[in-house]
């Protein structure tokens, strides 16, 4: 009997191994080894296993990068980088006038941080940070795997100002339960845009058109791209938690953003016009969510999800006064100039702010924030 049992725990953990190796080798089905043409960095998030995904607007296309960097970490170190533009612009040998920076990610295993930034050439740059070592990422060489996005809109085309489209083809992307999220424009006639694309990567991708009610605007919207985005349950059931320009704040089910609809959003605030949204993470402390957006000309707000779950109704009428809010509650944090955010880990947080002296520094926050 011994024995048997001792057959059957051997069977069982040569099944578990095997099914394991089989989880992360197909992650990477249709990789190749090469260098990716990536002409721009629009945007960076991470999958699973280390996989970062690379939204390159120019090209239109999205890039998955077998960055190898697998280490789980639990426990983050916190990050302080002062001055970190001059920190890069020496690393890469140039001034700091001629780098800005695009994007950063905090790679959930190894607790890395993964930084976009651009030459005043156009030439992109990917940069990870390890402690206060600041070092480029080859991509030469190196797994990678890439989608082309359907229907955007032509290099040349232009909006009604004058300024070029492309550029918003991906204004923003998020990974959750094996597919990338991509926000943007298209080229059709209602331009704004939510993709889904199972990964790996295969021919298909899910095209959803978006419409909101903004009521700083006082109208509906089908035009205006999503500028920032999170994926967070509400109410036991998933939502794309969405802002625009002038922050509205939107809410559309998941499971509604199928190929071909055509959906309308919930808008569930009004956070101030004359600001755009810069980046919105997701964060929980004590058995609560919270939602931490980053402005342009607002400080950090802080949203707690319990009251979203409370507010049933949806903006349809104009906020007249201008600057004016509506809608669920928020809170300003004493966080001003945050340029990008991240969660680092499930207590702390990685913020890249200008301070009031002008630096550019990258700083890790606590909970206490929440």
């Amino acid at each position: 009997m011994k024995k048997i049992y001792f057959f059957f725990l051997t069977v069982m953990a040569g099944a578990i191994i095997l099914a394991a190796t089989s989880k992360s080798a197909s992650v990477r089905d249709g990789f190749v080894n090469g260098t990716p043409e990536i002409k721009s960095i629009s945007a960076l998030t991470f999958g699973t296993n280390g996989i970062l995904f690379i939204g390159d607007s120019k090209s239109a296309t999205v890039f998955a990068i077998d960055t190898k960097d697998t280490e789980k970490v639990e426990k983050a170190s916190a990050v302080e980088i002062k001055q970190i533009d001059q920190k890069v612009a020496a690393a890469l040998g140039t001034d700091v006038k001629n780098i800005s920076f695009l994007d950063l990610a905090v790679n959930p295993l190894s607790k890395k941080i993964y930084c976009a930034v651009q030459l005043n050439d156009g030439t992109p740059v990917l940069l990870r940070i390890e402690g206060e070592k600041i070092v480029s990422v080859n991509l030469k060489d190196v797994g990678y795997s890439s989608m082309a996005l359907a229907n955007v809109p032509a290099e040349d085309a232009k909006d009604q100002r004058g300024r070029p489209l492309r550029v918003a083809s991906i204004s923003d992307m998020g990974f959750s339960d094996g597919k990338v999220f991509v926000s943007g424009l298209s080229n059709q006639e209602f331009s704004s845009t939510f993709r889904s694309i199972s990964f790996p990567f295969t021919k298909q991708q899910e095209q959803a058109s978006l419409e909101i009610y903004h009521a700083a605007h006082s109208q509906y919207e089908t035009n205006s791209p999503i500028r920032t985005f999170t994926i967070s349950e509400i109410s036991g059931k998933k939502y794309l938690v969405a802002s625009y320009t002038c922050t509205p704040l939107v809410l559309f089910p998941l499971d509604e953003l199928k190929s071909g609809t055509h959906v309308k959003g919930r808008t569930v605030a009004e956070m101030g016009s004359g600001n755009s949204p810069l980046d919105i993470i997701t964060l929980k402390k004590g058995g609560e969510s919270f939602l931490l957006m980053a402005n342009s000309s607002r400080p950090v707000f802080k949203v707690n999800y319990k009251s979203i779950e409370e507010f049933q109704g949806s903006l349809t009428t104009p906020v007249a006064e201008s600057f004016a809010t509506a809608g669920v509650n928020f809170v300003s944090l004493p966080v001003m100039n945050v340029l990008q955010m991240d969660k680092l880990d499930e207590s702390q947080f990685i913020l890249l702010q200008r301070k009031t002296n002008g630096d550019l520094d990258l700083w890790t926050a606590g909970d206490r924030y929440l």
